[in-house]
């Protein structure tokens, strides 16, 4: 057996943290992680990501794949990414997603989309890489557009699609999830239920700039990017996950101007768009 799969899946901005309530919201961003997975007689899985890094999680995503079907194949996984990792913006769900899908584009089979993510979810608990497993940022990675959830329940709550450009700060420095002061971020749960409620209303931007400021201040990220956004006339700003990047939402003219004050900031500035399509096979 030697069966090749191909796929893609997506970055993702944050809305809403869901670390402090189980609920969140995150969009689909034009960056992407790659994913190509070969079916083999061996039994054994093997990773490789293009540029190093631990390949538990996409290893994981490949064989309980193949536990769906009651296949005992073994694989070859290897993704490689245009995502900045351990900087917020879901580098972690892309991979996963990118690798559930390249393995049942080898094995010529097709679950529905959530089932797809869920596989993906369960492999990044596994892999002990998430806090609340990150289906928000999953659902975000696989579909595109706006997403809401509840994480707890594995429940997509609402879909939308949103055209915007998106510009990003991420800091040279790394910060993974596994090691989130979770504590912290409990004690600002009520606050970021206000927070929800604007996501709920479709209030976006202002949803984001209010789990921006209150994770900041949970995890002792500056608020001094989110202040440079607004003083450009941004209104959606946020620290994306756990950060340390930091995503913002706003006109061409409004983001050329953030960008100018960003880049004075150190790190690396990446303008891209909301996605609104999401991860597919491709071949």
């Amino acid at each position: 057996m030697k069966q090749t799969g191909y796929a893609y899946a997506l970055g993702a901005g944050t809305v809403i943290n869901a670390i402090a309530t189980w609920k969140g919201a995150a969009f689909g961003i034009d960056l992407r992680t790659e994913a190509e997975v070969t079916l083999t007689d061996s039994g054994k899985i093997k990773g490789y990501i293009e540029g190093g890094g631990d390949t538990a999680l996409i290893e994981r995503c490949a064989r309980l794949t193949l536990q769906r079907f009651g296949c005992d194949c073994g694989a070859n996984v290897a993704t490689k990414s245009e995502i900045p990792i351990a900087s917020g913006l879901k580098s972690s769900s892309a991979a996963a997603n990118a690798a559930v899908l390249a393995t049942l584009d080898a094995l010529g089979e097709k679950l529905e989309t959530l089932e797809a993510v869920k596989i993906g979810v369960q492999a990044a608990l596994e892999a002990k890489v998430t806090i609340t497993g990150a289906f928000d940022d999953a659902c975000a990675s696989m579909l595109g557009g706006f997403v809401i959830t509840d994480n707890k329940k594995k429940e997509l709550i609402r879909r939308v699609e949103r055209d915007s450009e998106v510009l990003i700060l991420a800091p040279e420095k790394k910060v993974f999830s596994s090691g989130t002061n979770v504590a912290n971020s409990r004690l600002i749960a009520p606050w970021v239920e206000m927070a929800y409620g604007e996501a709920l209303s479709g209030n976006y931007e202002k949803a984001m700039t209010l789990n921006g400021f209150l994770y900041c201040a949970a995890l002792g990220f500056s608020t001094e990017p989110m202040m440079a956004a607004l003083g450009a006339g941004v209104e959606g700003v946020s620290l994306s996950g756990t950060g340390p990047a930091y995503t913002a939402l706003g006109s061409p003219e409004q983001l050329d101007r953030l960008e100018r004050v960003w880049g004075r900031m150190g790190g690396k500035v990446i303008r891209t768009k909301v996605n609104n399509t999401g991860g597919k096979t491709c071949r």
